[in-house]
C-alpha cells in the first residue's frame, strides 16, 4: 500500500498593489535682489543665519547679486520659500551703513 498524499496545487492570487500617490509639490526658488543699501558682510552674514551658507558660498551669492542683480539662494517647497523670503525682508538694516533704512528685497518664483 501506497503512503503517498496529494494535495491540491496552492492558488496564487496576484500581489496587489498599494501605490500610496502623493502629488508633488513644484520646487520654488528663493532670490535675492541686490540693492546698494547692504554691504557684502550683511549679506554673507544673513545668507549665513538664515540659510546655513558657509562663508565662501555666502561671498559666492553676495558677488552674484551685486553684479547681476539677483541670485537664488534657495530652492525648496513653496511654503518653506515664502517663510524665507519673509525671513529675509524681516532681517533688518545693515548697522554698518548709515543710509540703510531696512532689509534686503527677496521674491520667490517657481522653479520649473
Amino acid at each position: 500500500m501506497s503512503d503517498v498524499v496529494t494535495l491540491p496545487e496552492p492558488v496564487v492570487r496576484p500581489k496587489e498593489k498599494w501605490e500610496e500617490r502623493t502629488k508633488k509639490q513644484p520646487p520654488y526658488h528663493v532670490i535675492l535682489l541686490n540693492d546698494d543699501d547692504h554691504s557684502f558682510d550683511y549679506v554673507i552674514h544673513m545668507l549665513q543665519s538664515l540659510f546655513g551658507h558657509p562663508v565662501e558660498r555666502g561671498y559666492q551669492m553676495a558677488l552674484e547679486v551685486h553684479t547681476r542683480g539677483r541670485v537664488i539662494v534657495d530652492t525648496t517647497s513653496r511654503e518653506r520659500a515664502e517663510l524665507k523670503r519673509d525671513q529675509i525682508h524681516a532681517f533688518g538694516a545693515d548697522p554698518t551703513i548709515e543710509r540703510c533704512q531696512g532689509s534686503m528685497s527677496a521674491a520667490i518664483e517657481p522653479a520649473e
